[in-house]
């Protein structure tokens, strides 16, 4: 018996206990760099089991090795870069079900303030697309991860979210919570729904105290409102269908059609070549129609 024990190999033991597991996880998608298709990620699964083995994402961020594993779509971590996701809406055509929370299993959800009075929708904004829903706050007021997560950036947009997180959720799913006046949460640092990602603010690019929150998949942004009733403090549903209509404000924006002013154009001589109402111009570009357009300038027609 000492002689088995003697030749018992503990840091193989461990070795081959993990690749086991993973082949578990990956289901026989090891190969991180081969691009999956995106039925093919498991968007309903929210139970990991940890591989104890972690993984420097930063010269100061040590992460369990599975939050940038598990899927094809979080094999890659950046902490200074919201979009880092190679997603195409174009080719989504499929519908996608994403488990939100499963009590069974202890995960759950959270509004992510104490009370979700909505004083922006999403949508167009004037001249550019408004990614989130703004809720009204009170400078101080504690923000919540509305979900289970994994808080991948903490930073700050002086001419956008101000002090932003971002948290990296277990379905697919990332949040966004921009103006925070405080940040209570650290890069790699693992939360819970309802655990207080910050302090509620007017930093950054913001006319009043307020909350910007945001809800992405693979880097674009999803009508929070899809998912959550503001008004009656409710999520919608347990399972979201992500579906291509999801990302058609994405692809429409991509689609966008812009002109270059020439010398004795005006905003009805532009409108009559395009096809549009001289209206249509100056919303998308935030003008009016007594404004004075210059030899070069760049509008928006779609």
């Amino acid at each position: 018996m000492l002689k088995d024990m003697r030749l018992y190999d503990p840091d193989k033991y461990l070795e081959e206990v993990t690749r086991v597991t993973d082949s578990i996880l990956f289901r026989g998608h090891e190969g991180l760099k081969k691009r999956l298709s995106i039925v093919a990620e498991d968007t309903l699964s929210l139970i990991w089991a940890p591989t104890n083995q972690l993984v420097q994402v930063s010269e100061q961020v040590l992460i369990d090795s599975i939050w940038v594993t598990a899927y094809e779509y979080f094999s890659s971590w950046d902490s200074r870069k919201i979009n880092i996701y190679d997603f195409d809406p174009k080719n989504f055509t499929d519908t996608l079900y994403v488990k939100l929370f499963d009590p069974f299993f202890g995960s759950n959800w959270a509004m992510p303030l104490d009370e979700t009075h909505i004083t922006s929708e999403f949508g167009f904004r004037r001249y550019r697309w408004h990614h989130g829903t703004d809720l009204r706050l009170r400078t101080g007021d504690p923000v919540y991860s509305t979900f289970d997560g994994i808080v991948r950036m903490r930073s700050y947009d002086r001419n956008g979210y101000g002090y932003f997180v971002l948290v990296r959720h277990k379905n697919g799913l990332e949040t966004l919570y921009g103006h925070l006046s405080k940040i209570d949460v650290e890069v790699g640092q693992e939360v819970k729904a309802g655990d207080i990602l910050g302090r509620g603010g007017s930093t950054g690019r913001s006319t009043g105290p307020h909350l910007h929150y945001e809800i992405r998949y693979q880097g674009l942004s999803i009508n929070p409102t899809e998912i959550f009733d503001f008004g009656f403090r409710r999520i919608k549903m347990d399972v979201y269908p992500l579906t291509a209509s999801s990302f058609q404000h994405v692809v429409q924006a991509q689609e966008a059609v812009y002109h270059r002013v020439r010398s004795g154009e005006n905003l009805s001589v532009i409108a009559r070549r395009y096809g549009v109402r001289v209206s249509t111009i100056t919303r998308l570009n935030g003008i009016s129609t007594n404004s004075v357009l210059r030899v070069g300038q760049r509008l928006r027609i779609r």
